[in-house]
Order: C-alpha cells, then structure tokens, then sequence
C-alpha cells in the first residue's frame, strides 16, 4: 500500500505542468539592460560622402567658372583651377604640410565663389592616408572663434578624389612655382607664405 501511494504521488507531480517564473527573468534583464547602458560607450560616427570618378567618363565641355583643384604633392599643396591652371601654392613648412595656408587661402576663394560647393583633391602616389584626411577638412570647413565660442563654417564640402597630374619636373627637383591670379587679393595679416 505505501508503495502504491507514493507511485501516485509520483504520477501527481508528473502530470503537473512545470511553472515559468517570470518575475526572477525580468529581474535578471533590468539589471543587464542596466549594465549595458551603464558601460555602453555613445561615439559619434562621421560619414563623409565621397563622389568617386566613374570608370568610364565621356568628355563633356566644362560649364564656365572655377572647378576647383586641391593638389597635394610631396613639397607642396596646390590650389589650382581646372580649366586656367594653378592658382596658388602653399609650400610646405619645417613640420610639414602647411595646413593653415591652404585653409586661409580657400577662405579667400570661398568670399570669391561663395555659392560654389564642390572642390576635388587631387593626390600623388603613396600620399600618407592622414594627410588626405587633414586635406579633406581643410577643404571642407574652417573653424572661427576662440576658447568655447569655436564655430565651424562650410567651405567646399562636396568633395571629389583622383590622382594629381604628374610634374614635368626631374625627380627630386622642386616644381616651379605657380603664379598668383591677377584678381587676387593679398591674404589676411598673419597668414604664413
């Protein structure tokens, strides 16, 4: 007789359905969901749209104006105009590219076109991948303002990449320098040259 109890006790059990317990899971997701936003790391992520030149281009004739060229060379960045040729040329200095005299420079093209948007780079061989990046936001912002009061306005955001033209000078000799536009204003005091 015992033996037959527990034999139903045991068929009681099993016929139970087993129970889910919610309230331990929903503790355990608050306290990983807290975890999470508590150690998450909020970067900001920068894409800049690239226009690439297509694959197979047809000659088209260039509308009038400026199509602006940034060249970065080995010795110099130059500022060119696609269709007259070089409009400026910022040597570079004892530290290396002269960043801040391209920028001042494109500030003074940017008074001049001031509806213009659009500027290619245009890049040597084996140009150092930070040098691109430091070229790209010298052309497409500035920064004006001191201490908090820094404010980024827009120079040429829409940005173009290609290879520079090879230079008609020997290796290691430095290419002549590109001559100045007649309508071009003096730069701003202290701009370096």
């Amino acid at each position: 007789m015992r033996r037959s109890y527990q034999y139903r006790k045991l068929e009681r059990h099993a016929r139970k359905p087993a129970e889910l317990l919610l309230v331990p899971m929903i503790d355990i997701f608050t306290v990983l969901v807290t975890f999470l936003l508590m150690t998450a790391v909020f970067s900001r992520t920068v894409v800049l749209q690239l226009n690439l030149p297509a694959s197979q281009t047809e000659f088209k004739e260039p509308p009038p104006g400026l199509v602006l060229e940034v060249m970065v060379r080995k010795d110099l960045l130059q500022v060119a105009d696609r269709n007259t040729g070089p409009l400026h040329t910022v040597p570079n200095t004892a530290a290396g590219y002269d960043y801040d005299g391209l920028a001042e420079y494109l500030k003074f093209v940017k008074t001049k076109f001031p509806d213009k948007t659009d500027a290619t780079i245009l890049l040597e061989p084996d140009t150092a991948y930070d040098t691109l990046v430091q070229v790209m936001d010298r052309v497409r912002v500035f920064e004006t303002g001191e201490g908090a009061n820094v404010v980024q306005a827009e120079l040429f955001p829409d940005i173009s990449i290609g290879d520079a033209p090879a230079t008609d000078a020997p290796p290691g000799a430095a290419p002549a320098a590109a001559p100045t536009p007649v309508a071009a204003a003096p730069p701003a005091a202290g701009v370096k040259r």
